[in-house]
């Protein structure tokens, strides 16, 4: 006689979770450059990550580094593929630093479409920065230290604290 599971509300939504989940890592255009199936620039490569020019330019040697085990953000993620990124973030700062004499260089990384991420497949701009360039690149941080006081702080830093 055939066994069967019986299957509570969870079990649905997280089965749903994880096939979204797949749908969107099978489909993402990095993916798509891993299998070769788009073509890239690479700069570099290793058993782990992939490092390749990002299509748009933003500044001059403007590249991604991506790891080839796909999770959609930094959340996904887990420690053994930060380690690889971790090693590998650097190599590729210097490479371009020594290509490109860029006078700094930001590394950004986002998660979620509220923080700007559009390719659900963790992502690491590298961004060489250039003084006499007008890039059209910037950021703009408002401070809140005036706003957020010490016993308030600590309070942020406690739950963040617990969550450990």
């Amino acid at each position: 006689m055939l066994k069967t599971k019986n299957f509570d509300r969870n079990d649905i939504i997280l089965t749903n979770v994880r096939l979204k989940e797949w749908i969107l890592m099978s489909e993402t255009i990095f993916s798509k450059i891993l299998s070769g199936d788009i073509p890239s620039y690479k700069v570099y490569e290793d058993d782990y990550v992939y490092a390749f020019l990002d299509i748009s330019q933003v500044t001059k040697g403007h590249t991604l580094l991506i790891p080839k085990k796909a999770s959609a953000n930094i959340f996904e993620t887990d420690a053994e593929t930060m380690q690889h990124i971790g090693v590998a973030l650097p190599k590729v700062a210097n490479a371009i630093k020594k290509a490109f004499n860029p006078d700094g260089l930001n590394i950004i990384q986002n998660n979620g479409a509220f923080a700007d991420q559009s390719v659900f497949h963790l992502h690491f701009h590298l961004l060489p920065r250039y003084k006499d360039d007008v890039d059209g690149f910037g950021y703009h941080w408002e401070t809140h230290e005036d706003l957020i006081d010490d016993r308030a702080k600590e309070d942020i830093a406690k739950q963040i604290q617990s969550q450990f």
